[in-house]
């Protein structure tokens, strides 16, 4: 993840002073663990200040409204109880060529100072601190111990002292090609990793940004270079230098969005502004993060209940074969009852001839018994068995109905192949939220937007019938039972775990064939069985779908269904060029 350098913080503070000061600050919602988002009000208009610690995402930028809930941190309780009704009157760095912002707070425009809010953007060490006009600190967003650090502890109560200082040479404008070429070629190495040490104020995301335009390896040795390279490279080094001593800075997303810079250098999308590009940039990155960290704890977790249930259910599959054998103990007692007269003290065996077949059947018995003993052991052994079928059948069919709906959960987890946008982190949330209220996951303190209502999946048909497809059991249900009317048609992969289908029809519409066919492939697609080549799917009218009393969520039994041959692979280009979310 591309993090904020000294460049992109200096044109996005640049940004924020041209339209967002002075402000009024209205509200202080926390929106995690690591975010502070502050409500600003202008004459003109009303935005969002995000103020993040995050180690790998620290910014100052304008962003999204935070989620709608509530907010239990004690550092926005403490933001609010201070800030609130107050004016923000400037924006400004506490030194050259620091990441540190002042945000500095008082009564109304061109009053006297009262508060500040230094933003510390400096990788794991980023932090937002709070102090007085005396600049003691008032809180913190994380707080540091002497213990932890002798260097720079951070507390309640003690005056705010400024990150040590640097003591990398200053990059200058005024500086001669002749000497910062020696200085950066002083002790030979990689181009990359002399630019780095030798100035501050660089990121290795400028650093790799610069050279690429100025086509150098990064690897290159400054042995290496020619005097052309040197030239080009110092060229662009100028430009990086005027643009912040000018202000002047041309945001864009580079390498197919995968990252940004704010200086202009092969930029193959521009943007409308820096802020909207910081938030889009980090929101995409932090949900990526967020999704892949989840979905992998989700889907262990599934897969350790899972692989319990299967060794229970393999272990009531040996009791039940076992008790096939019960009426062999009670034949044996019977033919052994039958022929006590031939029994004979010390017998190890004894061969009868088969009351049925009339074949002879050896009987192997206990010698410290005598006959009657041991025929009364197998009527014992016939009798426990049968009552162990009585009782572990309906043990096994509770446990097979349990790995159907982890496995129905576990489906859906696997649909959600990689992050596309907010509804896929939304729909790990409620599968989370689904595990939790079931007993199979551990309670957790963490905040979902509750505002925010997940979409379907939603197509159209080849007639240009709208089809709908939950995303998980939740959607699922309310798919089936709270969208659907009388007139839809269902469809789901039979006894396949995967989502429910909506073929959504007017009163009296009858579907084409290629309209079927088309929800069968969907249905297929959305399935434990997506990569087949042909997979059966049911359909019925959706009046027909019912829920057993006390099923788990997205379970259901139905009636009237008719099958169709779905095949996945068929809509793979719908799938991945026009689904909606």
């Amino acid at each position: 993840m591309q993090q904020v350098d000294f460049t992109t913080l200096m044109a996005a503070c640049c940004e924020l002073r041209s339209h967002w000061l002075p402000a009024r600050i209205e509200q202080v919602i926390q929106r995690d663990r690591f975010t502070i988002c502050i409500a600003l009000r202008t004459l003109n208009h009303r935005g969002w200040l995000t103020l993040s610690w995050h180690p790998q995402a620290a910014r100052i930028c304008m962003g999204t409204p935070p989620p709608k809930g509530a907010d239990t941190f004690t550092f926005s309780q403490q933001l609010r109880h201070q800030l609130n009704g107050l004016a923000l009157m400037a924006i400004e760095p506490i030194t050259e060529w620091e990441r540190v912002i002042d945000l500095q707070i008082g009564q109304r425009p061109q009053s006297a100072i009262d508060w500040h809010i230094y933003t510390e953007v400096m990788g794991k060490y980023s932090n937002v601190i709070l102090t007085n006009a005396e600049n003691r600190i008032v809180t913190a967003a994380h707080q540091v111990s002497a213990q932890q650090s002798s260097v720079r502890p951070i507390q309640t109560g003690d005056i705010y002292q400024p990150p040590p200082h640097l003591t990398d040479p200053i990059p200058s404008l005024s500086e001669s090609f002749e000497h910062w070429q020696r200085q950066v070629s002083l002790v030979p190495g990689p181009l990359k990793r002399n630019l780095l040490q030798t100035y501050r104020g660089l990121s290795s995301a400028l650093v790799l940004s610069m050279l690429s335009t100025a086509s150098l390896p990064p690897e290159q040795s400054t042995e290496q270079l020619q005097d052309s390279d040197w030239q080009r490279l110092f060229h662009l080094w100028q430009d990086w230098l005027s643009a912040l001593e000018q202000q002047s800075f041309n945001p864009g997303w580079y390498q197919a969005a995968s990252g940004y810079t704010v200086l202009g250098w092969k930029i193959t999308h521009p943007a409308t502004d820096l802020q909207t590009l910081l938030d889009q940039y980090y929101s995409q990155q932090l949900g990526e993060q967020t999704f892949k960290q989840l979905r992998h704890q989700l889907q262990q977790k599934v897969k350790g209940h899972l692989k319990k249930l299967n060794t229970k259910a393999q272990t009531f599959y040996d009791q039940l074969k076992a008790s096939d054998t019960a009426e062999t103990y009670r034949e044996q007692a019977d033919l052994l009852m039958a022929h006590l007269h031939e029994w004979q003290l010390g017998m190890k065996t004894l061969t009868l001839k088969d009351f049925e077949s009339g074949k002879p059947r050896t009987l192997t018995l206990n010698p410290e018994k005598n006959a009657v003993q041991n025929a009364q052991a197998w009527y014992k052994r016939h009798q426990k068995l049968k009552r162990a079928r009585a009782q572990v059948q309906p043990l096994l069919e509770a446990v097979q109905e349990e790995i159907a709906y982890l496995e129905q959960v576990e489906a859906s987890i696997q649909q959600l192949v990689q992050y596309q946008d907010a509804a896929d982190l939304l729909t790990l949330h409620d599968i989370r939220d689904e595990l939790i209220l079931q007993n199979y996951f551990p309670k957790v303190a963490y905040r979902k937007d509750a505002s925010t209502e997940i979409p379907f999946y939603q197509y159209q048909s080849p007639s240009g019938w709208e089809l709908l497809i939950g995303r998980n059991n939740r959607q699922n249900d309310l798919l089936t039972f709270r969208t659907a009317t009388a007139y839809d048609l269902w469809f789901h992969t039979q006894e396949i775990p995967g989502s429910h289908v909506l073929l959504r029809l007017e009163a009296g519409a009858v579907p084409e064939p290629e309209d079927m066919q088309f929800a069968a492939n969907m249905a297929a697609y959305y399935s434990r069985a997506r990569q087949s080549h042909q997979v059966p799917v049911i359909y019925t009218e959706s009046k027909y779908v019912f829920k057993p009393k006390g099923a788990k969520p997205g379970m259901v039994v139905y009636k009237h269904e008719q099958v169709i041959w779905g095949q996945p692979q068929a809509v793979l280009d719908r799938v991945y060029g026009s689904a909606s979310s």
